[in-house]
């Protein structure tokens, strides 16, 4: 977050760019209900966003909200258009395409600046100031900043705030990052990939101020990888590859998906799998791996559980630690984007 006229820590002021104003409507997939850029509870709304870099289109006719008060997490493989959507977002790109509103405005609205908060994947800060300096530099931006010794604190920096940011270690210089995007209170925080490579406390910690921040109704957009991290603190999530949005709901709803699901158990090794197959309904699976360790896989509902416990019953199978599961978010997205590396 920058004050205005303030210019970038490289020395190179921020080029803003003026999108068209709203013309139609677009939808949010996961309440399918139409927005425009006069509903005051969508924070963010883009519609048709396209962004080039000469002959290659990074993003191809995205469109997504985010509700105020929400966090939506951007899932998407490396070079998906996560990094590039945020920017033009942010006003550090400009679009090729599209409709971007952000808090009711446009992207390079110059009255944004106090109000929406910025991580980027790296970088941002001045690296010959001490980690406290910088941060009470951002502070004084902001007419009603957090406390910055407790947020120092609440991120592990308070050892570390006489050290000049460059020689901070990476996972300290990524928590400054975060705190310098929240200490001014902002309504709408862009989060760029927050826990890359942070330690598991870190990362807690992270995920605290986080949900801290959402229940004092901050609006939050995350880029994240760590499927665990999505699934823990997202209301909403959209899944983009190739520039491109192939599915947007709560988690629930994108796991969820068709009805088919898992059931688990343990029991003797070497159970008559083809017996219990025939006491199934239909479109049924099973299997024994690693021995002892049993898989039905199929429709969920009350019949196939009925059907398992029953065949297990009169077989004189104590079916232990019989537990039901669903496709996980990693699952959702593999199946969305593919297995494949990306390079």
């Amino acid at each position: 977050m920058l004050p205005e006229g303030e210019p970038g820590p490289a020395g190179g002021a921020v080029t803003w760019t003026t999108p068209p104003a709203p013309t139609g409507t677009a939808t949010c997939a996961w309440t399918r209900s139409p927005y425009s850029g006069h509903v005051s509870d969508t924070a963010l709304e883009v519609d048709g966003l396209v962004k080039r870099y000469g002959t290659r289109t990074a993003v191809d006719g995205l469109s997504l909200c985010a509700r105020t008060g929400s966090l939506l997490a951007l899932l998407g493989p490396n070079g998906a258009g996560k990094t590039s959507t945020v920017e033009v977002c942010e006003g550090f790109r400009s679009a090729d395409g599209g409709v971007l509103r952000v808090l009711g405005r446009a992207p390079d609205d110059p009255a944004l600046r106090p109000r929406v908060g910025v991580m980027p994947q790296a970088g941002g800060t001045y690296p010959g100031l001490r980690a406290g300096e910088v941060l009470r530099l951002f502070a004084s931006y902001s007419r009603d900043p957090l406390d910055v010794d407790d947020l120092l604190e609440r991120l592990g920096l308070t050892g570390v705030q006489r050290t000049p940011v460059r020689r901070l270690s990476g996972g300290q210089a990524q928590r400054l990052s975060l705190a310098m995007a929240v200490v001014g209170r902002p309504e709408l925080v862009f989060l760029d990939e927050p826990t890359a490579g942070l330690d598991p406390q870190s990362r807690l910690a992270t995920w605290s101020l986080v949900e801290s921040l959402r229940r004092d109704g901050a609006t939050i957009v995350l880029t994240t990888h760590l499927m665990d991290e999505a699934e823990r603190l997202a209301d909403d999530v959209v899944i983009i590859d190739a520039g491109r949005v192939v599915a947007a709901g709560t988690v629930a709803e994108l796991t969820r998906g068709t009805a088919a699901g898992q059931l688990r158990w343990r029991a003797r090794p070497g159970l008559d799998l083809d017996q219990l197959l025939l006491a199934l309904p239909a479109g049924c699976a099973a299997k024994e791996s690693p021995a002892g360790q049993y898989l039905v896989e199929g429709p969920l509902d009350p019949q196939l559980l009925a059907s398992v416990t029953s065949w297990c019953a009169g077989h004189g199978v104590l079916a232990e630690d019989l537990r039901v599961e669903r496709r996980s978010l990693e699952d959702v997205f593999l199946e969305l984007t593919g297995r494949e590396l990306r390079s």
